[in-house]
């Protein structure tokens, strides 16, 4: 199980880095190909949170919440994908509902899991700049492509290191043969 979770993080931190350096790299991207960028990132990032929901064993909690991540990151990736001739206000708002909802969900994953994980700094950190970046982009939708690309630039870079170190994090308990699930402590 410790092992989908690493590689469901690797794929989910990868698509993050490499989304996060195309929109910095070109920040006079259009709208349409930053709508499209953004469609197959929320994609590839679903469809890793809905594949751990439908294969992790144990809690249905910590499933449920996958699952929802999942089909919000899938949904967002097909609205960015299928209405790639959106504005830039209406990007941000997309993009920004999509940060706040799955930012909102890892800080409640990392608050509800605190014992059971070994990494729940890593993803309270990330849903947290997650939230920040959506409320960033919903307060400030008027800047521009320009603007936009960047923050999600940053957001993605920052967000994807947070859970590939996560991921690393994981497979140091693993190798080292320590349990997942930690002592509560008084």
């Amino acid at each position: 199980m410790r092992r989908q979770l690493m590689w469901m993080l690797v794929a989910r931190g990868t698509a993050a880095l490499l989304f996060g350096v195309v929109a910095l790299v070109w920040p006079g991207v259009t709208v349409l190909a930053l709508a499209l960028l953004f469609g197959v990132y929320a994609l590839v990032d679903g469809l890793a949170l809905l594949t751990s929901a439908f294969r992790r064993q144990g809690d249905a909690a910590h499933r449920a919440a996958h699952a929802t991540g999942g089909v919000l990151g899938t949904a967002a990736g097909v609205v960015g994908i299928g209405w790639p001739g959106v504005t830039a206000f209406a990007l941000a708002a997309l993009i920004g509902a999509w940060a706040v909802v799955t930012g909102t969900a890892e800080v409640w994953a990392a608050v509800r899991f605190r014992h059971e994980l070994h990494h729940e700094w890593v993803l309270f950190a990330a849903g947290v700049v997650s939230v920040a970046a959506g409320v960033l982009l919903w307060t400030r939708p008027d800047v521009g492509a320009l603007a936009i690309a960047q923050v999600i630039g940053v957001y993605a870079l920052v967000s994807g290191a947070l859970v590939l170190a996560g991921a690393r994090r994981l497979r140091g308990t693993a190798a080292a043969g320590r349990p997942v699930r930690r002592a509560r402590h008084a």
